[in-house]
């Protein structure tokens, strides 16, 4: 595992396929999201990622919005790195993150912790009205699964987020399909 955070690292063809198998899920249980509010990361890999389900979905391609805060967390000095490389260079360092996973600060990074921050502070500018569709990254979910459910810290911090899912959302609530 290579921690990417916030490069602008393309989407690969596995991850490809892994949206539009969701696209394609997404599609079977909304249909063509009519009344659905799409919004993206600005990130080229959750860009890309909300154009192959959209197109799954029958959908243009190009409508949709983007929001910074949804960008993923910062992984600092860490980005690029492998976890073998990181474990090397300074093995202390590197495992002190397991034991304070929610509030871990890579140098020059940030912890989940202050993710939550930016997370909360977009989903509470969400109209409860409206429904949404978002595509955004493993750390911005695991923030926003705690935000919502009754979990700890923790459990959120190492929660490994899986790609080949779609969740639904709500206060208190989490569906998987």
């Amino acid at each position: 595992m290579r921690f990417q955070g916030q490069r602008d690292i393309p989407l690969n063809d596995f991850g490809r396929a892994q949206a539009k198998r969701n696209g394609e899920k997404l599609f079977e249980k909304i249909g063509k999201g009519e009344g659905y509010h799409f919004i993206s990361s600005p990130l080229s890999r959750t860009r890309e990622t909300m154009e192959i389900v959209r197109g799954a979905m029958g959908l243009d391609i190009n409508e949709y919005a983007l929001e910074d805060r949804l960008i993923e967390i910062s992984y600092g000095d860490f980005e690029g790195k492998t976890k073998p490389e990181l474990k090397a260079a300074n093995r202390e360092l590197f495992l002190s993150r397991k034991e304070n996973a929610w509030t871990f600060r890579p140098n020059n990074g940030e912890s989940q912790a202050e993710t939550l921050v930016r997370i909360s502070r977009w989903y509470d500018s969400l109209d409860a009205s409206q429904t949404y569709v978002v595509t955004a990254h493993g750390a911005v979910g695991r923030v926003l699964r705690y935000y919502l459910l009754d979990i700890t810290q923790q459990e959120a911090a190492t929660f490994v987020f899986p790609q080949d899912e779609v969740f639904e959302f709500t206060k208190g609530n989490e569906i998987r399909f």
